[in-house]
């Protein structure tokens, strides 16, 4: 529970950073994404969570 809680806090702080640092900048983004058709976001969106795994996978088995 102790690593997950230290995951969550560390994925809660870089997603937080772009809004912190460019908060205009993504008011624009999200205008963006808001016009992209939903397969597209999916497709993003589960290449992501493949990276995301690749990312865990490195760091927990082969690093």
């Amino acid at each position: 529970m102790k690593f997950f809680l230290c995951v969550m806090g560390m994925v809660m702080i870089i997603e937080g950073l772009p809004y912190f640092a460019y908060p205009e900048k993504m008011k624009e983004m999200m205008m963006i994404i808001t016009t992209l058709p939903h397969d597209s976001l999916r497709r993003f969106g589960g290449i992501l969570m493949i990276l995301g795994l690749g990312v865990v996978y490195l760091g927990k088995c082969v690093l």
